[in-house]
């Protein structure tokens, strides 16, 4: 009779911790919902980021101590690859929830639940970010897509928000499918689910097709040509703050997969998925900034400047250096505070005056010299401007693909810096330049103005100050120096740029 060992022991239980106290705290906020009636939904809203934050220091405590291990047959880890990830989509998270208190006011039903369901869709990330082998992939992409597929529909009353979630649902189903198929193939030809028992394995079509299927349900995920189709309508017509949060934490999510499934698991492959990455990365960029020029709503505008940038990122992946893992991990820092700081100032905007369409912004600095000085500094930032997060994040990406002499994917990528500029410029122009159609004051509230806040400072910092957080992305990737080429000999970062 076979037996199997489901204790774990009060190390396992640690390395679990933050992802137990954060399902507790879910549970807290449902139940207090539900249990006092007339609660104020602001004040909700407080103990759901207070929730996160605390999750968010306890991981900063298990980076700084070096809490590190694996559960469950090596099915899930925790390295300083998954505590980076966890530590973005907390942060997401949080300021998502904070961004999202005026506009959750206007909600008419199940104001409670929102807050509910970004909290669990935020669960699902943190144990993406620890997915070791494809059926935890599995599991775990899904558990945090359901939330999702409601917070998408979430606006019942707006035809928009309902087409938007049931695009997103079906293209959802359909690349979970793609990824259900893949992961059997991958299993048929290797025996096994773990990425690190897959390293030895001999190339085999039966192989190639199942991992091109798995790339492709996580493309999806994070939005790269040609699986983006879903991207501007769902950014549209979703709720702004589920937007936002669509923006960054699922593809942090993805992203720590992918690193993983093709540092580790690939590694052996690296010439054959160099081409994938470098050919997806030039589509999703020229792709993604021509078609933003001829964008009317700025949201729709931010969906394809996204699209653009997960181009950039792909860069690194392409290098699949360490220093490519590395320029990642900074970029998508950099890139969380320059976005989230824009979706933030949108909110401010949409709430204020009903319209999320560009023209709308004209005269902006008129009504709103705070937001509109914001938005000026993240559109910078998005294209690449220094002395901003962008601009570092770009050069180390760049870096990367220079020492693996990817010279045609680093020129396209400078082209669109180029092309980036000219439409991020066009909403500055109707903001500085063009005359107000109404010359009302706006203001900001408090939570608003904190996120916007947030976003500056983090988009200042990282650009003036960048080294600690670069020296953090390089010390979370050690475990990936003896996997893919070490870049060793290579002139640090920090001193490329002086910081």
């Amino acid at each position: 009779m076979m037996t199997f060992d489901l204790t774990l022991s009060g190390s396992d239980l640690l390395l679990l911790a933050p992802e137990i106290f954060l399902t507790i705290w879910l549970c807290v906020v449902l139940i207090v919902d539900f249990s006092i009636k007339n609660i104020d939904h602001e004040n909700l809203a407080y103990l759901s980021i207070g929730g996160i934050l605390a999750t968010l220091l306890n991981l900063i405590w298990f980076d700084y101590v070096g809490v590190h291990g694996t559960l469950f047959k090596d099915m899930f880890v925790l390295d300083g690859v998954a505590i980076f990830f966890k530590i973005i989509i907390l942060l997401a998270t949080a300021l998502v929830l904070l961004i999202s208190i005026d506009s959750v006011k206007h909600f008419r039903f199940f104001k409670g639940e929102y807050y509910f369901l970004v909290m669990m869709s935020a669960l699902g990330m943190m144990f993406m970010a620890s997915a070791q082998d494809l059926l935890s992939v599995f599991v775990t992409l899904e558990f945090s897509t359901f939330g999702f597929y409601v917070l998408v529909a979430y606006l019942r009353e707006d035809e928009r928000s309902s087409e938007a979630g049931l695009k997103f649902f079906i293209l959802g189903v359909f690349a979970a499918g793609l990824l259900a198929y893949g992961i059997s193939l991958v299993y048929g030809e290797t025996g096994t689910l773990v990425f690190s028992e897959m390293t030895s394995t001999p190339g085999s079509y039966g192989l190639a097709i199942g991992f091109l299927l798995i790339f492709a349900a996580l493309g999806f995920k994070i939005g790269a040509v040609p699986f983006h189709s879903w991207i501007p309508d769902t950014y549209q017509g979703a709720p702004t703050p589920v937007t936002a949060f669509l923006s960054i934490a699922p593809k942090g999510a993805a992203l720590a997969i992918l690193i993983r499934m093709f540092y580790v698991a690939l590694a052996s492959f690296k010439p054959t998925w160099v081409l994938l990455f470098v050919v997806a990365s030039i589509v999703s960029m020229t792709y993604g900034n021509i078609v933003a020029i001829a964008q009317t709503n700025i949201k729709r505008l931010l969906a394809y400047s996204g699209i653009a940038q997960i181009g950039n990122i792909m860069i690194g992946l392409a290098a699949g250096t360490k220093r490519g893992s590395d320029a990642i991990l900074f970029y998508l820092l950099t890139y969380l505070f320059a976005n989230l700081g824009a979706f933030a100032v949108v909110i401010g905007v949409s709430n204020l005056i009903k319209s999320d369409e560009i023209e709308d912004y004209n005269g902006l600095n008129r009504r709103s010299p705070f937001l509109a000085a914001a938005m000026l500094l993240f559109l910078l930032s998005l294209a690449g401007v220094p002395p901003l997060a962008g601009f570092i994040g770009k050069l180390y990406i760049f870096v990367a693909a220079m020492e693996q002499e990817l010279y045609t994917l680093l020129i396209v990528g400078l082209i669109n810096i180029v092309i980036s500029m000219y439409y991020y410029l066009i909403v500055v122009k109707k903001m500085y330049i063009n005359e107000p159609t109404d010359p009302t004051p706006l203001t900001v509230s408090l939570p608003l103005k904190t996120a916007v806040y947030v976003g500056i400072a983090g988009t200042l910092l990282l650009g003036i100050y960048p080294k600690p957080f670069i020296d953090w992305a390089v010390s979370a990737t050690l475990m990936f120096a003896n996997i893919v080429n070490p870049t060793a000999s290579a002139p640090a970062i920090s001193t490329i740029i002086g910081g």
